[in-house]
């Protein structure tokens, strides 16, 4: 089993984009790439721990390719919008692409390479490519969020 972590903006609308693709065993959302250790929902809200919404992504590599997670990563966001996405804004909604090793490192930046050559977007591309840190669980209310909600999105 391999993860990869991605953020995208709210992270429920992200875990939901992963959560049924064949290959993938478990979704979880969470946050990081921030200073504070066991943030809190409010405590990320605040935008003070330097944390991003994220999903966590454990998947079978013989199953589904990162690059593929990659290509799912970038159709479910604009990545071209600074900290925001739709009408969430800050920090913690930022694009961000978090690495486990190097490999996945070179196939993050070119397959941003790859979409910013593409002619396909109107703006430049902002998501950062970072190693993976440590990765905090949300509050268990926050998991499979619009699943337990029935709603299919984010964002009416």
């Amino acid at each position: 089993m391999a993860i990869a972590t991605f953020a995208a903006g709210c992270f429920w609308g992200v875990e939901e984009a992963f959560r049924t693709v064949p290959g993938v065993i478990r979704t979880t959302v969470g946050y990081t790439g921030g200073h504070t250790v066991n943030p809190t929902y409010p405590d990320v809200c605040s935008g003070n721990t330097g944390h991003a919404e994220a999903v966590r992504v454990e998947y079978v590599e013989a199953e589904i390719t990162y690059s593929r997670l990659l290509a799912i990563f970038w159709q479910a966001h604009d990545p071209t919008q600074l900290n925001r996405q739709g009408p969430d804004h800050g920090s913690q909604y930022r694009s961000a692409i978090f690495v486990q090793d190097a490999e996945q490192r070179r196939e993050a930046l070119t397959s941003l390479e790859a979409l910013a050559n593409s002619g396909t977007l109107r703006r430049p591309i902002v998501t950062s490519v970072e190693d993976a840190g440590e990765f905090y669980p949300a509050e268990e209310y926050h998991q499979q969020y619009l699943v337990k909600h029935g709603r299919a999105a984010c964002h009416i």
